[in-house]
């Protein structure tokens, strides 16, 4: 036997794992979406009780509506319950694998919003590469990408200051404590993240939930089974 016929054999065997990716990308997006979701609602308060902590926080309800500081956004009330909803609610689902396709939508579309609404002006990354040779900016920069050049030098600006914070921190704090638990980034909060997760979602539209590691899977299993058998009865 020789190693393409190995191989042959390794692929005929995959499917039977390939639930295994849509499981890892659903724990991946789970907890992010559930607490999320949770944030913005009021289950923390201790003035609000029962159903109505599920509501949303009113200070979510006002970022959502006040042009000033917010999104600007109309009818800010329902669309912040809906969005806490959304994430909350979803975020079980996806954990569970239950109605995964169907929610992917109304989650991705949350991406799309946050994306398009909170961090588009802030550009690609969520933390600002401080190093132009390692930044996937440079990549971009050798097919002639515009604003991958912009990027890079953003890259050389955002390192000088965070060398002048470090410095301070020198010479002026406590290095070993502060940075005990990490060290400082600058923070640009772009699109990176709405989009990684709106791609994730893309792919559990098409994918599904997994076989074998879903309730999605089991519930359509039983589905077929009792429609093929009323198609024997009929």
């Amino acid at each position: 036997m020789n190693l393409f016929t190995l191989y042959q054999d390794l692929l005929k065997k995959l499917p039977v794992f390939d639930g295994v990716p849509a499981l890892l990308i659903r724990l991946y997006l789970a907890p992010v979406f559930i607490i999320a979701g949770y944030s913005k609602t009021q289950l923390g308060n201790p003035d609000v009780t029962g159903l109505a902590s599920l509501a949303a926080d009113p200070n979510i309800v006002a970022w959502f509506g006040n042009a000033d500081w917010g999104l600007g956004l109309p009818f800010p009330a329902l669309l912040a319950n809906l969005a806490t909803w959304t994430e909350f609610f979803g975020g079980w689902l996806l954990l569970f694998g239950l109605l995964t396709r169907l929610v992917s939508i109304p989650l991705m579309f949350t991406m799309i919003v946050a994306a398009t609404s909170v961090h588009l002006d802030n550009g690609w990354f969520a933390i600002t590469p401080t190093n132009p040779d390692t930044s996937p900016a440079k990549v971009l920069s050798w097919v002639g990408i515009e604003g991958s050049q912009q990027s890079l030098e953003n890259s050389l600006e955002a390192k000088k200051r965070l060398d002048r914070m470090r410095e301070i921190i020198d010479d002026n704090g406590n290095p070993d404590w502060l940075y005990e638990k990490g060290n400082i980034v600058v923070l640009n909060n772009g699109i990176e993240f709405a989009t990684t997760y709106f791609i994730m979602l893309l792919a559990l539209f098409f994918i599904g939930a997994g076989r074998f590691t879903s309730i999605d899977y089991f519930l359509n299993r039983s589905l077929a089974a009792k429609y093929r058998h009323r198609e024997l009865l009929t």
